[in-house]
């Protein structure tokens, strides 16, 4: 039985080395220290106000070193921040783009997703039309907008994710992860739970309808859509025709009424109880009713099946690339890889070590400003102690005075 469990253990222990070593792991920053701005390159687009990120672990964390990332630091502006990486493609391979965002300014409007670009971008002329490979992350803007962008280029193109996907919007670290795979598949996770996944080709406009309606076929004329039809024996009831408003017979002309000053007189108008609407012949069933028409559909010859929605054959950059109307967004645990568990531990990690710790410290600082708040309330409500010897003071004050006066 001792046998059997060493042998169990080494296999684990050999699996997890194999996984490991087959691990790669392209990108990765988690912004270790203050020089970020030495690596890391700030786009000079004119006409531009950027923003300067900050080196910070903000007002509440779970540890003051370990929790430092760049921070947006300016309110309304534009940030544009990028690095270069040695090249690759995800074709066959999995792709994992992964880091943590918080908004520990409740933020009202303002982007936190990242980047991803080929090797064609100038980091210095980067600005909100660069082209790029990849778009993912939060976007929040009032209470409308709260959504994960993931946005992929395709021939040219941006297309969006046809699904909303709802993004947290509270002060606390969390991560965000996307997987795209070779299957042509895709997942979201937030804090390493699942908020939507599928399939590429259903969940994007990146290819033609597989189907369109045939060209050559036009609804018959004679088709008969509607279920019921007016009824050609019905007739409109003579005393139907009554007007909606009518003069009011209890009303009587103002004793005080001037038909010189005030003009001729005339009684309000009321609703008349005898109205009963438009008249409208009653329904029966239509005779000649075939049903809701439906357009036939011929495969499309504009429609090609594409293995590859997943492939880019390049990505050598990432960048934040935002506008923020209030600033103090921090960024860290940039990871890009092609192996799903390893992010998913490394989320795991920042998540148990993080949330709670930066969650006590907040709480803490929030009741540390309440007594701050009570102890000065109380400090200017209480009355202030009177002055025993203001009359002395008063007569010695004037003793002062009359001598400066004979100086």
């Amino acid at each position: 039985m001792r046998e059997l469990t060493k042998m169990s253990l080494c296999a684990l222990f050999c699996l997890a080395t194999t996984l490991a070593v087959d691990a790669e792991i392209y990108f990765e920053e988690n912004f270790p220290d203050d020089s970020f701005e030495m690596a890391w390159t700030y786009s000079e687009y004119p006409g531009k106000e950027f923003g300067k990120f900050v080196y910070s672990s903000g007002a509440f964390y779970n540890d003051v070193e370990a929790d430092k990332g760049i921070q947006t630091s300016q309110n309304a502006r534009f940030y544009a921040l990028s690095k270069k990486f040695l090249p690759f493609s995800n074709e066959g391979k999995n792709l994992v783009v992964q880091y943590t965002v918080k908004h520990e300014q409740t933020i009202d409007c303002g982007g936190g997703y990242v980047k991803l670009f080929n090797c064609d971008l100038d980091p210095k002329q980067m600005y909100g039309e660069t082209p790029y490979e990849i778009m993912f992350g939060p976007d929040i803007c009032g209470p409308a907008v709260k959504k994960v962008h993931v946005i992929f280029s395709y021939n040219g193109k941006n297309v969006l994710i046809n699904k909303n996907i709802r993004c947290l919007d509270d002060v606390y670290t969390h991560v965000y992860t996307l997987i795209v795979k070779p299957d042509n598949t895709y997942e979201v996770l937030i804090d390493n739970k699942n908020v939507e996944s599928g399939k590429l080709e259903d969940d994007f406009d990146f290819l033609p309808p597989k189907k369109i309606k045939d060209p050559e076929v036009k609804k018959p004329e004679d088709w008969e859509e509607n279920a019921t039809i007016d009824d050609p024996n019905d007739e409109e009831p003579e005393d139907w025709d009554e007007p909606r408003l009518i003069t009011d017979p209890t009303a009587t002309q103002p004793k005080d009424w001037d038909d010189e000053i005030d003009g001729d007189w005339e009684p309000p108008m009321i609703d008349n109880p005898e109205f009963k609407g438009e008249w409208k012949p009653k329904q029966i069933d239509n005779p000649k009713y075939k049903g809701v028409w439906v357009h036939p559909e011929i495969a499309n010859p504009e429609y090609k099946q594409d293995d590859k929605l997943y492939a880019k054959k390049e990505i050598c950059a990432i960048g934040f690339d935002l506008w923020q109307v209030k600033s103090g967004t921090i960024f860290k645990n940039i990871l890009i890889t092609d192996n799903i568990e390893i992010a998913k531990e490394r989320a795991d990690h920042i998540i148990k070590l993080r949330f709670e710790g930066e969650r006590n410290m907040k709480i803490a600082l929030e009741e540390e400003e309440r007594m701050k708040v009570m102890q000065e309330a109380k400090i200017s409500s209480d009355p202030q102690p009177d002055n025993e010897n203001g009359e002395e003071d008063d007569e010695f004050a004037s003793t002062i005075d009359d001598t400066h006066d004979e100086l």
